[in-house]
């Protein structure tokens, strides 16, 4: 009797932990102390001072770049906290809990065709809450492994971004990633999450036909708004000056991989036909740190220069590189964009002699 009456106080306890636990979702973007955040950027150095794992950070609270005690392959830092889940997942299937990472350099055994958009990313999520982490690193994470940091990604510096969205803007999310056209290499979203998503998760889902771009406001858990720009490969041009720069004000400053190899790089753009200057960024300044080159810098992002916007993107500015998928994820925050305008050092200024000088003073 007594070992019935235990049984069904247990099962009731259990069942009420499980319902408290189902309300308040793990699946958000973290810090390196383990807090959830509504988002946040991380810009990892490149590995000439051999300081390549060490990263800054920056989010609501930071009010600019912080430098992490970190480094960017710690089971404590800001990225292992945010993919947690996934590891969890990993050991014991979690019901109710879904997740893709896309990318088109991914780590083996796969291989993306180059039909596929130029980007990478994770997305994490369950009914209550995701997170969608945009980044610009080759095999990252790797393949179903917590040691999720890639030898590959210490050379260069590398950008990430993290933003908490309620689990309805997944529905628009997967929108944003069709037209991307995301090679996804390793997934599991439940038959009852957003079709939309699961259709790129499926690798069974690009735009049929015109416009072949689309832009879409998300809102993030606490209220944010980032705006999302998406190209197909049909759109056939450059992502900034075709897309960005004719949707947000001001001239814009493109830091993307300076190492074009076969590629021809895209020279920077004043023409009349854009309503804005597009600068190509040559070298950067991390606070208290020697500046560098775009040759060791794989990251991609832009920024207005009143610092009104600032964009994380996925692709570089070169002529192969208009005839793939992409996208941006952008937010109109200006101490989020003067932190990243305050790191220009060098740009390239247009072929036209009363173009701006290519250099800034600090």
């Amino acid at each position: 009797m007594e070992t019935s009456r235990y049984t069904s106080v247990m099962g009731f306890l259990l069942s009420v932990g499980i319902l408290f636990q189902g309300c308040d979702s793990a699946v958000k973007c973290r810090n390196d102390r383990g807090d959830e955040v509504d988002w946040y950027i991380l810009y990892k150095r490149p590995n000439e001072d051999k300081l390549g794992l060490s990263y800054f950070y920056m989010d609501e609270s930071t009010n600019g770049w912080i430098l992490s005690q970190e480094n960017i392959s710690s089971d404590s830092g800001t990225l292992a906290n945010t993919l947690r889940p996934l590891f969890d997942f990993y050991d014991r299937k979690i019901e109710g809990f879904g997740y893709m990472l896309y990318s088109d350099q991914p780590p083996k055994p796969y291989v993306a065709p180059p039909s596929f958009g130029h980007s990478k990313g994770v997305v994490l999520l369950d009914k209550a809450s995701g997170v969608w982490l945009s980044h610009s690193t080759p095999k990252f994470p790797v393949y179903r492994n917590k040691a999720f940091w890639p030898d590959n990604g210490n050379a260069n510096a590398q950008a990430f971004m993290c933003v908490t969205y309620p689990y309805k803007q997944f529905k628009e999310i997967g929108v944003q990633l069709k037209y991307i056209h995301a090679y996804s290499y390793d997934s599991e979203i439940p038959t009852t999450f957003h079709n939309e998503l699961r259709c790129v998760a499926q690798r069974d889902c690009y735009p049929k036909k015109e416009p072949w771009f689309s832009q879409a406001t998300l809102t993030s858990s606490r209220g944010r708004n980032f705006i999302s720009f998406a190209k197909y490969t049909r759109f056939g041009d450059d992502l900034y000056s075709g897309l960005v720069t004719k949707n947000i004000r001001g001239n814009l400053y493109v830091k993307s991989w300076g190492k074009m190899h076969h590629n021809r790089g895209l020279p920077s753009n004043c023409s009349k036909s854009i309503p804005n200057h597009v600068y190509n960024v040559k070298e950067v300044k991390l606070p208290n740190r020697r500046a560098f080159s775009d040759t060791v810098d794989h990251s991609k992002w832009c920024v207005t220069a009143d610092g009104d916007w600032i964009c994380i993107a996925d692709m570089n500015r070169e002529e192969s590189q208009m005839k793939r998928g992409g996208g941006a994820i952008c937010t109109n925050d200006r101490v989020v964009g003067m932190a990243f305008y305050r790191l220009i050092r060098n740009f390239e200024p247009c072929k036209d002699p009363r173009s701006t000088v290519g250099r800034r003073e600090l």
